[in-house]
């Protein structure tokens, strides 16, 4: 099923990081994970199949993404939910592993509302940018966003293609989730010290 990127489908996706995600970050956040969630929807009308935030500090391969397939996959969900039908949206752009492993679970799509740069510049974690130069040789932005797995979108390019009048409330909205987004960032950096997770 094709997926049509409008206002309708930005103001979803922003409303399951308000509604959905964030709560969930919040407690993530407090028991010392980094701010990074996701969530599967459905193509067929927006509605939501899962949400979930990374878990880290109870394994680091549970980044927000990989943490929402876990998850995915141990409920009976998954049984009846197939993954071509599904729109994966993550809060932050995936890192290579996550990456890889929305290939590997089937997805032709995933949805992003912050950067790697953002990770970078605004929450202080430069790792998925270090790992794409260290590893793959790849400058900021330098993978395939449209490749023979999926078709990797920001939803900020979204919104950059709509008319003033449609674009103006969602990125009222977007301003609102950055600044929640800064104050848990502001505290993960203040105690990750006092967690294990490799990468912190």
């Amino acid at each position: 099923m094709e997926i049509t990127e409008n206002a309708q489908l930005a103001a979803r996706l922003l409303s399951v990081m308000q509604n959905d995600i964030l709560p969930l970050t919040e407690k993530g956040v407090a028991e010392g994970n980094k701010v990074f969630g996701g969530a599967l929807l459905r193509k067929s009308d927006l509605s939501l199949v899962m949400a979930q935030t990374n878990k880290e500090t109870e394994n680091p391969l549970w980044h927000g993404e990989v943490h929402l397939l876990k998850c995915f996959y141990e409920s009976p969900v998954s049984k009846q939910e197939s993954t071509k039908d599904m729109i994966f949206l993550s809060t932050h752009e995936p890192c290579s592993m996550c990456m890889s492993a929305i290939a590997w679970a089937g997805f032709d799509n995933f949805f992003y509302f912050f950067s790697h740069q953002d990770s970078r510049d605004s929450f202080a974690i430069p790792h998925d940018l270090k790992m794409l130069k260290e590893v793959f040789g790849l400058e900021p932005g330098g993978y395939n966003h449209d490749n023979a797995f999926w078709r990797g979108r920001g939803i900020f390019d979204i919104m950059a293609t709509l008319p003033d009048a449609e674009a103006k409330p969602l990125l009222n909205q977007a301003q609102r989730i950055r600044d929640h987004y800064a104050q848990l960032s502001d505290s993960y950096q203040e105690s990750k010290d006092d967690n294990a997770i490799p990468l912190n």
